[in-house]
């Protein structure tokens, strides 16, 4: 465990009576769909600045498709689709995060040609069809965004173990492309805060700041203090003080998806990042309507799904002690 930015965290496992067992699934569920939500409003404004989203889109709040990538409304980017493969690797293996599958699943996805991949993931993935070890070696090089994007369904999976568990299950997916101290800490830190989020009452994120302050009472390269975040980049510090930023402003859902899309730069991660997490802390009743009408429907529909399927592995939910990790 990093430090002790972790420890009341970490020190009892949550477990989840039966009076919170629906609403703590009904935020597994909007956790994964904020996901996906955040991804395709983001994605029209990826790698704008703040003032070119302004110039083009004026505050853009809307899933409108377009952007770099030519995208029809309501489409998804790797963020969501990484998640998704990395969930069905879970899933087929009854709960258990796997490298090795994890590493096949976004190998797979790789050969379909996905409308995007970043740089890290892909070298991370043709190293293993090179040497079929399902890791990279630590590089800086690795510090990336990409590990704390897709690391969901092992939050969902894993809610309720003991935090040494989670952390190895952290790292067996997010070392298969990006291993790193900083891309560790990211990662971590997303999925404490998923966590945390879900454990918690819905509404309010005075908790969520408060591990945020204890993480970056640690790991102070990411404090979201100072000048707001613009124009961040697919390194994972810049991401995360973006998200942390508006995470902290956020009067609720939409609010802090819209604060954060707006700040340009890597807007389809930062977007998905923060509704995963906003997702979980206020439950899918405070999903605008008119994003989830947009949302494509079958993307819809597995979010849906492999997020009821993730929870029920879950520790906190099920309140059996398992194994949550396989070689």
């Amino acid at each position: 465990m990093p430090g002790d930015w972790l420890a009341e965290h970490a020190a009892a496992p949550p477990r989840i009576g039966p009076e919170g067992l629906d609403a703590a699934k009904d935020r597994a569920v909007a956790a994964f769909l904020g996901l996906a939500l955040g991804d395709a409003l983001g994605a029209t404004v990826e790698f704008l600045t703040p003032r070119e989203v302004a110039a083009f889109h004026g505050t853009h709040k809307d899933i409108v498709g377009g952007g770099w990538l030519h995208l029809k409304p309501g489409r998804v980017t790797d963020d969501t689709e990484m998640s998704l493969a990395l969930g069905r690797a879970i899933l087929d293996h009854g709960g258990l995060v796997s490298a090795r599958a994890a590493a096949q699943a976004f190998s797979a996805w790789m050969s379909k040609k996905p409308v995007d991949i970043g740089h890290t993931v892909r070298r991370g993935i043709s190293s293993f069809r090179r040497s079929g070890l399902p890791w990279v070696a630590d590089n800086p090089m690795n510090g990336g965004n990409g590990a704390a994007m897709r690391c969901l369904p092992v939050a969902l999976a894993t809610f309720g173990a003991p935090w040494e568990q989670v952390n190895r299950a952290l790292r067996l997916q997010g070392h298969v492309t990006h291993s790193c101290g900083l891309a560790d800490a990211g990662m971590e830190v997303v999925a404490a805060l998923v966590q945390t989020a879900l454990a918690g009452p819905s509404g309010g994120i005075a908790e969520l700041s408060r591990l945020v302050e204890r993480f970056v009472a640690v790991n102070p390269d990411f404090s979201p203090d100072g000048k707001p975040q613009t124009d961040p980049s697919g390194f994972i510090v810049p991401t995360l003080r973006a998200v942390f930023q508006a995470l902290m402003q956020a009067r609720g859902f939409e609010d802090g998806l819209v604060d954060v899309v707006n700040r340009g730069g890597d807007a389809d991660t930062t977007g998905a990042i923060l509704g995963m997490i906003l997702g979980a802390r206020c439950g899918t009743a405070a999903l605008p309507k008119r994003w989830l009408k947009k949302l494509d429907p079958a993307t819809r529909g597995v979010c849906e799904a492999q997020a009821a399927q993730l929870i029920a592995f879950a520790p906190a939910i099920s309140g059996r002690d398992r194994a949550v990790t396989v070689e």
